[in-house]
């Protein structure tokens, strides 16, 4: 199952896929929740999208943990 989040903005969209990372790598929700002392909720917010700003240095640390890149948990596509 497709686990990518599509939010529409001004001029585009802006897919979140982290979850599907998630998913695509055998890790829970709760293993990167603990593991990156990130809040839940945060991270919540991150994989469906409904998130308003983006905290770098949980973004950062999110990466890090995933030996991903930016684009690999969130990108956005111009209409």
């Amino acid at each position: 199952m497709n686990k990518v989040y599509s939010v529409k903005v001004e001029n585009g969209h802006v897919l979140f896929k982290l979850e599907q990372l998630l998913e695509d790598k055998h890790i829970s929700k709760n293993k990167i929740m603990r593991d990156t002392n990130t809040d839940y909720k945060v991270l919540k917010r991150i994989w469906t999208g409904e998130i308003e700003r983006i905290d770098i240095t949980v973004l950062t640390r999110i990466c890090n943990y995933l030996d991903c890149s930016i684009t690999d948990i969130i990108e956005y596509k111009k209409d």
